[in-house]
């Protein structure tokens, strides 16, 4: 059996950008950034995680991404994958419910908050505590002002779909 020497390439592991956002409260500005920003990750040959379900940012960031030809795994707070979106590849169901968005997190090697909901912001405290960085694209000023405040230097405030990812560029 042949043995792995130094000397050998080294597989480079696929980063994981989350794109995290509102569902069913998703604005048409957040779903023309999720779609834009999916598209964008997967043409850097990053993968897309997502909450995975079929509505608002998880649906529009995970269709973009496939459009683009890019991998995207969908973290289900549910036991079954009826709610999932037909743009996830990988599928992974915990049964956790909003528990899940702790996994949506740790899986991540950077977390885009692309609009703001309850969930979200719980998505973004996580990301903080566990010492993430997150970049925020947001139209809503006082979630800024609030996770600055929290974690002044692992926030970072875009104002486009591009500063989003050249954002994540230089992070990871």
């Amino acid at each position: 059996m042949p043995s792995l020497s130094t000397t050998d390439s080294v597989m480079t592991r696929k980063r994981m950008i989350g794109v995290m956002g509102p569902g069913l409260s998703a604005t048409s500005r957040d779903l023309e950034n999720a779609y834009a920003l999916g598209m964008l990750i997967a043409q850097a040959q990053w993968g897309l995680l997502t909450g995975g379900r079929n509505v608002g940012v998880m649906a529009a960031a995970n269709r973009g991404a496939k459009e683009a030809g890019g991998l995207t795994v969908g973290v289900l707070p549910s036991a079954e994958p009826r709610s999932v979106s037909e743009f996830v590849d990988v599928v992974i169901c915990t049964d956790l419910g909003n528990g899940r968005n702790n996994i949506n997190v740790l899986s991540s090697d950077v977390v885009i908050a692309c609009g703001m909901g309850l969930g979200t912001a719980s998505e973004v405290a996580l990301a903080l505590k566990n010492g993430k960085s997150v970049v925020l694209l947001t139209e809503m000023k006082e979630s800024h002002g609030f996770f600055r405040q929290l974690a002044p230097h692992q926030v970072l405030i875009v104002h486009s779909v591009q500063d989003a990812i050249a954002t994540v560029q230089t992070l990871i």
